[in-house]
């Protein structure tokens, strides 16, 4: 796979990631971790962490389930997996190992994995229900699948950029529609075969105080202004607006970006349950 072969969607993703020197904020590591322990892992598990990045829940995975138990983290943005191998060197972890791989295209042996994680990185599959079902394959009887993802109503601060873009005639799809509700999540995995469903809600959201920061981050992320044809006068008049709006919803304590996080877990059904379903 090289670079030029890519669709211009992941091309965008794979330069947002490559150059992402502040990665591992808050939000990313404790969002990991909780999604790791909800997972449940046992000493001795053969993990599969899915779009790994810096490798912040796959060397959290390693270190539970120790020398008897194996990972393999995959990602298709080299300089992430750069920087989770050298943090693999620094920990002296021998039971984890990175592949380069785009998760949209991976496929896997039946009944391989213990435990498959993917830790805020499923919304931007391109078609997360095929994946879904590569997943619920590559598990053993049994198996856990954690994920987690947001509601399709956060973060607000990019909810707001969607509707003050579409004023000037950009249309930005919700990167987070298809799973962005329990129902919803509920229901697709239901329809790959996956049984014993829980959803853990949480709020991961905290008080905006630079609109800037926000509106760069959103206009150069995969889901942004890449597509729009517009002058520097427009662009600018666009994010004036966007300013205005935050300041218009904001309190003394700033703009509150509501972030609310699913973490999921479900389960591939047992041997014996298959045999007694």
């Amino acid at each position: 796979m090289t670079y030029s072969s890519l669709s211009a969607y992941k091309q965008q993703i794979l330069h947002d990631f490559n150059n992402r020197p502040n990665y591992e904020n808050e939000f990313h590591r404790r969002a990991a971790t909780r999604l790791v322990y909800l997972a449940k892992l046992q000493p001795g598990h053969q993990v599969l962490d899915i779009a790994t990045g810096t490798g912040l829940a796959g060397i959290a995975a390693a270190q539970i389930v120790g020398s008897t138990g194996r990972v393999l983290g995959t990602d298709f943005a080299e300089g992430m997996l750069q920087q989770a191998q050298k943090k693999v060197a620094v920990l002296g972890l021998t039971n984890i190992m990175f592949e380069k791989a785009d998760a949209d295209e991976q496929e896997f042996q039946g009944s391989q994995f213990d435990a498959i994680l993917c830790s805020s990185a499923i919304a931007y599959l391109t078609d997360i229900p095929i994946s879904l079902r590569r997943w619920h394959n590559a598990l053993k009887p049994g198996g856990v699948f954690a994920f987690s993802c947001l509601a399709e109503t956060s973060p607000t601060a990019s909810v707001l950029f969607r509707a003050v873009v579409q004023k000037y005639g950009v249309t930005i799809p919700n990167p987070n529609e298809l799973l962005g509700t329990p129902d919803r999540c509920c229901q697709i995995l239901g329809m790959i075969g996956f049984e014993e469903i829980e959803i853990t809600t949480e709020q991961f959201g905290f008080y905006l105080q630079d609109a800037e920061v926000a509106w760069t981050g959103n206009a150069k992320s995969a889901f942004g202004l890449q597509d729009a044809k517009w002058s520097e006068e427009q662009l600018e008049r666009c994010k004036q607006e966007y300013f205005t709006e935050v300041n218009k919803a904001s309190t003394q304590e700033g703009y509150w970006n509501d972030i609310t996080m699913f973490f999921v877990t479900a389960r591939k059904l047992s041997a014996i349950a298959s045999l007694l379903a």
